[in-house]
């Protein structure tokens, strides 16, 4: 029985004249609480182990797995149904006519036709190849009998036993028993498992090619991480680009927007597809998105590429793997093969690889270079692997000028004939001087006869800016950088860009950040060659690389500065460029100086020794003799037209006119006069070195 609680407490204050009255309430217990029925208990369990992440992730692997054998089934039976039929080839062509090419669809539909017809024939032999084969197997059934009987006579004979005869025959028969009984024996088991080893071949086949829906798929898969290419997803990502005439394009269109896309192929570490638009949709739309459709298909920005082919109204899509341009390419094949050599006229340099994973090897022969990008991007290392191949060939001359000296052409030291390292005003002097002396070499090649062969002569300006920058003037007033037809560095760059090429007298520069200023529009206009590192703008890129790559696609600007190190693009007739396209993306080999250095020692090796002249001097009182000595350096023996040469760049005032004649006037009566060998004439290391110590003893006795 419940208990009463009896409350006391005041009513509120009650009138003055009236009394106050205490009154009593009688308060029940609570009711007691109703217990929860079993079935709610067991309906919210039920409810909290369904939905826990646990259960979720278990009925997710099962319904995967499972989804994967059907799935396995599904792409077995296209297989199988392609192979048996001509669909493959209809679906190739309707696909090429829907993208208008109309060449490819033709091609296929011979394809398909050529295939129906070997179908056909092979249809009619089995016709005929039941009675050849039973003709056939009594044939070599006969034959077989009777060699056994054969045998077993010559056994017979030989052993002076008449029950030989049968022996080779009945061992044939007693080994069909054998495997008779084998297969009595496995057959059991082998149809028992086949079932099991059927699911599991079409498991394997659908989990290799995820064939489960997107739900089912595991989180890193769901979450884009790896997903494959597929037309879908190019169409679902296209679709959503936010371009209003291509999606509703691609409502419009019966096949979902699959007659867009040409077949998707495997092309290097990543696939291309071409995408013909719609009409009303516009390339530069597409490319204007890159990074958003770059995130459709759930990639970074720099992992797709889409340039322009040849095709009208049509974009190529390349897509790497994930992750893929992270890696490492492998090293140069300079460095790995020690008995690589070069040829400047018929070779190409190895520079890296492209984005398929292709060998981008480049023709150096009559090209003038331009490399440019942002600081620290590797440019100095791009240029100087091409000159490190180019020195392999021991007919090339080169003259260098680093403006930035910190030793990263030091290695030159012994291979280029001139070799100025520093970034003062007076580096950048001597710099100058020495394309002016390219000049007028140039223009003693072009006075020689018709015919004439020269060979190569390079000069490499590594930080070409500080001396298009440099602001000082000479005495008369002409300033060494700047961009005006008086600049002595602009005009001599002109002049070698205008009219080198035809005498084998070319201009590699490398530059830092182009702008109009540090880079005038004429002389990067003058390379044959022109490469960007990773630059700041778009307009940068058109500096670098010119208008037409940046409108073909080319986007250097969108290269990861830090991340994409010696990643180039190259515009450029001397590179294998894709057909349609105007540029190339190469990823360089990196030549670290201790590789560097050792290559430079093989290009050493093939040279009769070099005398590098670190510093031009001029309007000083010469000593020919000693001079003659200084420019032949180790080599036994020089040829007269090339101590001219090396007496020349030594110093040209005294030494520029200088013909065969003048050599030998000066050489005449010291006993060290030039003479022939295999037909040319050279000067003698050791006569020159015996004309000086003898000079040097008389010059002793005289002052004695």
């Amino acid at each position: 029985m419940t208990e009463n609680v009896v409350s006391l407490h005041k009513n509120p204050e009650p009138p003055a004249d009236t009394a106050p009255v205490t009154t009593l309430t009688v308060v029940p217990d609570p009711a007691p609480a109703k217990p929860v029925p079993l079935w709610l208990r067991s309906g919210r369990a039920i409810r909290t182990a369904a939905t826990h992440d646990t259960t979720r992730t278990t009925a997710r692997t099962v319904a995967r797995h499972g989804l994967y054998v059907a799935g396995g089934a599904r792409i077995v039976a296209r297989r199988a149904w392609d192979g048996r039929t001509a669909a493959r080839y209809e679906r190739y062509m309707r696909t090429a006519e829907a993208a208008g090419n109309f060449e490819a669809a033709a091609e296929w539909e011979e394809r398909g036709q050529r295939f129906r017809d070997a179908r056909h024939r092979r249809r009619m032999d089995l016709l005929h190849s039941p009675l050849d084969a039973a003709k056939g197997a009594a044939v070599t059934t006969g034959m077989g009998i009777g060699g056994l009987v054969l045998l077993g006579i010559a056994m017979a004979i030989a052993t002076k036993d008449a029950t030989e005869v049968v022996t080779p025959l009945m061992a044939v028969i007693k080994f069909i028993n054998l495997m008779v009984t084998i297969v009595q024996v496995v057959w059991g088991p082998a149809v028992s498992l086949a079932p099991f080893l059927a699911l599991l071949a079409l498991w394997a086949v659908g989990s290799k090619q995820q064939a489960a829906p997107a739900w089912a798929l595991p989180d890193r898969v769901r979450n884009g991480e790896g997903e494959p290419i597929t037309p879908s997803i190019v169409v679902k990502a296209l679709r959503d680009l936010g371009v209003p005439a291509l999606r509703n394009a691609i409502k419009e269109m019966g096949d979902a927007g699959a007659s867009m896309l040409s077949p998707i192929v495997i092309a290097g570490c990543g696939v291309e597809v071409d995408v013909t638009l719609p009409s009303g949709v516009s390339t530069i739309e597409v490319q204007s998105k890159r990074r958003k459709l770059a995130e459709n298909l759930s990639r970074h920005e720099h992992e797709v590429f889409i340039t322009i082919p040849q095709a009208a109204r049509t974009v190529r899509l390349w897509v790497a793997d994930s992750g893929a341009l992270d890696e490492p390419i492998g090293p140069s094949p300079l460095v790995t093969d020690e008995t690589l050599t070069a040829d400047y006229a018929k070779g190409k340099a190895p520079w890296g690889q492209d984005l398929r994973g292709d060998a981008a090897q480049i023709s150096l022969y009559q090209r003038h270079l331009l490399i440019t990008g942002l600081s620290n991007q590797g440019k100095t290392a791009a240029l100087r692997a091409l000159a490190l191949w180019l020195a392999l060939d021991r007919s090339v001359e080169f003259w260098m000028g680093d403006l930035k000296g910190a030793g990263d052409w030091a290695m030159f030291d012994g291979i280029a004939t001139r070799l100025i390292q520093g970034p003062t005003d007076d580096h950048v002097i001597q710099v100058t001087e020495m394309l002016e002396d390219a000049v007028e070499e140039m223009n003693h090649r072009l006075q020689a006869p018709p015919g004439t062969v020269f060979p190569l002569l390079v000069v490499v300006v590594d930080e070409a800016q500080v001396a298009f920058m440099c602001p000082l003037k000479d005495t008369e007033k002409r300033p060494y950088g700047g961009s005006s037809a008086t600049s002595r560095y602009f005009m001599a760059a002109r002049k070698i860009h205008n009219q080198g090429r035809a005498v084998n007298v070319l201009l590699w520069q490398g530059t830092q950040d182009p702008t109009d200023q540090n880079l005038p529009k004429l002389v990067r206009e003058g390379a044959h060659t022109r490469a960007s590192l990773a630059l700041g703008t778009e307009s940068q890129a058109r500096m670098a690389l010119g208008d037409k790559a940046v409108d073909g696609g080319a986007a250097p600007n969108l290269l990861r500065p830090g991340l994409d190190k010696g990643t180039l693009v190259v515009a450029s007739d001397g590179i294998d460029i894709p057909k349609g396209q105007s540029s190339i993306t190469v990823r360089t080999h990196y030549i670290s100086t201790e590789d560097a250095e050792a290559i430079a020692r093989r290009a050493k090796a093939l040279r009769d020794g070099v005398t590098t002249l670190t510093l031009i001097e001029r309007g000083e009182d010469r000593d020919p003799l000693a001079d003659i000595a200084a420019v032949i350096g180790d080599a036994p023996r020089l040829r007269t037209q090339d101590v001219i040469k090396r007496l020349s760049a030594l110093d040209g005032d005294a030494y520029g006119d200088w013909s065969p004649g003048d050599l030998t006037r000066v050489l005449d009566g010291t006993g060290a006069e030039p003479y022939k060998s295999d037909g040319r004439m050279v000067v003698g290391r050791d006569q020159i070195t015996r004309a000086l110590a003898h000079r040097d003893n008389q010059d002793s006795a005289s002052g004695a």
